[in-house]
């Protein structure tokens, strides 16, 4: 199945650092009181209908990029439960979210998570489900996560050779992620491919080896640069390959690239073909091509806090005011204050780092 026949896709412009004069008066500050009743918008008047929900901040790999090897995870008991998660996801999907995404640490990790999917699948206004796993325990979870109402599924795979994969993962084995991939495949959910790109360990031929994969299969492989924040930054900063490069590389290899969607966005990607190729490639270029002007998305961290930007510390704290019984009129002005608060961008243009989370704390 074509993952682009089943992705929730957005159309919007191209992020530029040259914006209109409605968006230069959008970005000025308005009061609270301007924000609508009805759909959820910030105060620069982007519709706000993504949540990328984080299940657990555990991981069963230590991607080098990600978290560090002796990473501390949280008490279960500071993570929200599922009546929690669900009375938050009926909440954003009445304020006119559509599409949720789960992320982690490591999604698949959840208890039940079919089963946690399934009662998301009945709400009304849900109209997308989608997951981002490291694909380690996909090939049991492909089929029943498809039946409860997953549509695509992202898996990240840096590099397809095994050595290189087991150092960046520093103990994964490629094979279990090759095997989830086709029972992802065998299961009918869109598949989409992610590679964070880090120089120097997999920038050239391995990028060069995902692509090729595209040739044969119908699936977008994605190149994310890599994004800097957290206590490891520095490295981050010093490791980041551009989209320019990328494409260049892979152009020297394989052919020319062809844009496919010239003037707008495929959720955060740039995306183009091979010549002859069934699927895609996908560059997500937060740093060197931000498209902060029509981010529509907001995240939900596992402990229950509203991140309102990925690169900002900004957070709104949500299961707090819940476990002391904030009913849900006032959860739901808890949450569009802070939906209104989401800044314009990530604000790496002017050396500011986010450094309260590593990425495996978010969800990315």
């Amino acid at each position: 199945m074509a993952s682009s026949a089943c992705c929730f896709k957005t159309r919007r412009g191209v992020c530029s650092p040259v914006v209109s004069t409605t968006q230069q008066r959008l970005r000025q500050r308005l009061p609270l009181a301007a924000a609508p009743a009805g759909i959820a918008r910030d105060r620069f008047g982007r519709t706000l209908n993504y949540l990328r929900i984080s299940l657990t901040d555990m991981c069963n790999l230590r991607c080098v990029y990600c978290m560090p090897a002796d990473m501390t995870f949280r008490p279960r008991a500071e993570l929200m439960q599922d009546d929690e998660l669900l009375r938050l996801i009926a909440q954003f999907a009445a304020m006119g979210f559509r599409k949720f995404r789960y992320t982690g640490g490591e999604p698949t990790l959840r208890a039940n998570l079919p089963g946690l999917i399934s009662r998301v699948s009945a709400m009304p206004g849900v109209a997308m489900q989608a997951i981002t796993t490291n694909g380690v325990m996909l090939d049991q979870l492909a089929a029943p996560l498809r039946e409860a109402g997953i549509a695509c599924v992202n898996v990240s795979i840096d590099s397809l050779d095994p050595q290189k994969f087991r150092r960046m993962t520093r103990w994964g084995n490629v094979r279990d992620v090759w095997a989830g991939i086709q029972s992802a495949q065998r299961a009918g959910l869109g598949i989409k491919l992610n590679a964070v790109v880090v120089r120097g360990h997999n920038d050239q031929q391995d990028v060069v080896d995902l692509a090729r994969l595209t040739l044969e299969h119908d699936w977008q492989v994605r190149y994310i640069e890599l994004m800097p924040f957290g206590g490891i930054h520095e490295f981050q900063r010093a490791h980041i390959v551009s989209e320019d490069e990328l494409r260049a590389t892979i152009e020297a290899a394989l052919g020319p690239l062809q844009i496919q969607n010239e003037g707008e966005l495929d959720g955060e990607a740039r995306v183009f073909r091979l010549r002859g190729a069934r699927g895609s490639l996908g560059f997500i270029s937060s740093v060197t091509k931000p498209f902060c002007a029509g981010c529509s998305r907001v995240r939900l961290t596992a402990d229950g806090k509203l991140r309102l930007c990925l690169l900002r510390d900004k957070e709104v704290d949500l299961l707090t005011p819940m476990r002391a019984g904030l009913d849900d009129a006032g959860l739901e002005a808890l949450i569009r204050e802070g939906l209104w608060e989401k800044p314009w961008g990530h604000g790496l243009e002017q050396n500011q780092f986010a450094t309260n989370r590593v990425m495996s704390e978010i969800g990315g």
